[in-house]
């Protein structure tokens, strides 16, 4: 059995720091072994050019090994023949995890010959990776053409949760998005637009809408090819459905960094010399209002620069406000995810997206290569 899982986890020192992906992987695993298959896994790790020893996945097999309580043997390639030969070799139950699939050039070309080595190497093929599903790559795409693929329980899930927003919400569906870029949103946004009760509008990405409303903006961060399209949505929801509701306040500071002068604006036109941050107390409570009495929630991106504590407290609340609504909770992948884990508060929302692109893109409406060749099979 070759098992495509998502263990692109990150590493301090040689030691994996956060195992919320390899966890997540866990059910699928667990129930190949007992139903007596022997499982070849396959995952990349970072992204690197070419053989990276430092993005080897040797720390991410011995943290596997930990949490299943048994032994992962570690190929010292992701296709050769002694590789080969150790699959052959595996028992029931046992486990070989593949070396970093992007060391292989072949990898994220979808190359046919590396495709046909990892295929060689089992008789079915599991794709358990939705955070990678939306690549077209050869362990996500180019091997389930040559195998008979299955999803995983992982994948599975993230499919029936999301299309279920996307198609099907309980409403009100609300819509939280954040984060830097509108372009990085903008196709949630219009395919959302007309179809959410509200969509809410948080984090750097707000200023390509103020700049496109002719607000000054100070010195904040602003996406400039994200204005016209700011400009289109802002024009596109007057018209619509749905309420395009932006920051009505905001927390400012003089410089991105944790120790520089801050002040509350009570309003959103940013004077020179300084930025927007995070957003302001009366949008906090306007949001948390909102999310309060949604029947589904989705949310994307935080609300401001929440790694620096001064500027935390507006995606802190939102967080705080998705957990506690009784509606349906869904949470896209990224820095939301971050934001929740550093609040303690993963637990307390309905399901957390293992994807950030994959979840986005899947959202937009687009076909995700890695599930569509599930398919075609």
């Amino acid at each position: 059995m070759l098992l495509r899982a998502d263990l692109n986890v990150p590493l301090d020192a040689g030691e994996v720091a956060d195992d919320t992906r390899i966890r997540a992987s866990l059910p699928t695993i667990e129930l190949l072994r007992d139903r007596g298959a022997s499982v070849v896994l396959v995952s990349h790790l970072g992204r690197p050019k070419g053989v990276d020893p430092e993005l080897s996945m040797g720390p991410v097999g011995e943290r596997l090994g930990e949490l299943l309580g048994t032994t992962v043997e570690q190929a010292p390639a992701v296709v050769c023949d002694q590789v080969s030969a150790m699959a052959a070799d595996l028992s029931p139950g046992e486990l070989l995890l593949l070396e970093n699939s992007r060391f292989e050039p072949g990898e994220t070309t979808n190359d046919p010959e590396l495709a046909e080595a990892l295929a060689g190497l089992a008789d079915l093929y599991v794709n358990d990776a939705f955070g990678s599903a939306h690549r077209a790559h050869a362990t996500t795409e180019g091997v389930a053409h040559r195998l008979p693929g299955y999803a995983g329980l992982l994948l599975e899930k993230e499919m029936v949760e999301l299309t279920s927003v996307r198609d099907d919400p309980q409403r009100p569906l609300v819509v939280v998005l954040g984060g830097a870029k509108v372009t990085d949103k903008l196709g949630v946004i219009d395919r959302f637009l007309g179809f959410a009760e509200e969509i809410l509008i948080g984090g750097a990405m707000c200023f390509s809408f103020f700049k496109a409303e002719g607000r000054d903006t100070g010195n904040s961060l602003v996406e400039d090819e994200g204005v016209e399209s700011a400009r289109r949505l802002l024009k596109e929801a007057e018209g619509s459905d749905t309420i395009l509701e932006l920051p009505e306040d905001l927390c400012l500071g003089r410089e991105f960094d944790a120790d520089t002068e801050t002040r509350l604006l009570n309003g959103v036109d940013v004077p020179e010399g300084w930025m927007g941050l995070d957003i302001g107390s009366n949008t906090i409570a306007n949001f948390g209002k909102r999310i309060g009495r949604a029947g589904t929630v989705f949310w994307n991106g935080p609300m401001g620069a929440f790694e620096l504590e001064p500027f935390a407290g507006g995606t802190r609340a939102l967080a705080e406000a998705v957990a506690a609504a009784p509606g349906h909770t869904v949470v896209g992948g990224g820095d939301s995810v971050a934001a929740l884990q550093k609040f303690g508060l993963a637990n307390a929302v309905d399901w957390i997206s293992t994807g950030g692109g994959a979840s986005l893109e899947l959202m937009e409406g687009r076909d995700l290569p890695g599930v569509e060749a599930l398919r075609d099979g």
